[in-house]
């Protein structure tokens, strides 16, 4: 789950999201599907309207691997808990534009592991190079995006020494194209 909002309320609300699929699974015996995942996180953001429309909101990005369907899949969502499925890449928050104009552009089907984990971070660089609020990767203060790979095999956090190498090798091939990749006109 990727967030964007309120950071304190979103933290809360991935914790209480946790804990029901938990409940879930030890009270049925099986997991819910990622269809019904997805439902249930779209209940718990509509449920915090009332604190949206006071300018507390929380927009979740929600991704999964869909064993019935063998597929991955995204979803996002507005701040009413409205619910869309995303095609390939997704991004949310203020900087999302600037994210899914790097991502639109990078993008393919057949990506590697470590050719997904350098666009994403491509498109953080790019998020906060132009947009204020949202954070990118800092060398000097050594924080680093917390990157996680979701495949059939199941979910991987990359360890800090794992993103702190994609994110200074991006930050390296900035200073020779402070713009970033460019894709190919045809």
């Amino acid at each position: 789950m990727g967030i964007a909002g309120t950071a304190g309320l979103a933290v809360e609300m991935v914790k209480l999201f946790q804990l029901e699929l938990e409940h879930f699974e030890k009270v049925e015996g099986a997991q819910l599907s990622l269809e019904g995942k997805a439902n249930r996180l779209s209940t718990m953001i509509r449920s915090n309207l009332g604190m949206a429309m006071q300018g507390l909101a929380v927009v979740p990005l929600f991704a999964g691997y869909d064993v019935d369907r063998e597929k991955g899949r995204i979803f996002s969502y507005d701040v009413t808990g409205g619910r869309s499925e995303e095609q390939g890449y997704a991004a949310t928050g203020s900087g999302s534009i600037f994210a899914r104009g790097a991502m639109k552009k990078l993008f393919r089907d057949d990506l590697s592991e470590a050719e997904a984990t350098t666009l994403v971070v491509q498109a953080l660089y790019d998020a906060a190079d132009d947009d204020s609020a949202t954070g990118g990767p800092d060398v000097a203060r050594r924080i680093y995006p917390i990157v996680t790979v979701i495949t059939e095999d199941g979910f991987r956090r990359l360890s800090e020494t794992e993103a702190s190498e994609i994110a200074r090798s991006v930050l390296e091939r900035r200073l020779e194209q402070p713009d970033g990749p460019r894709a190919a006109l045809l």
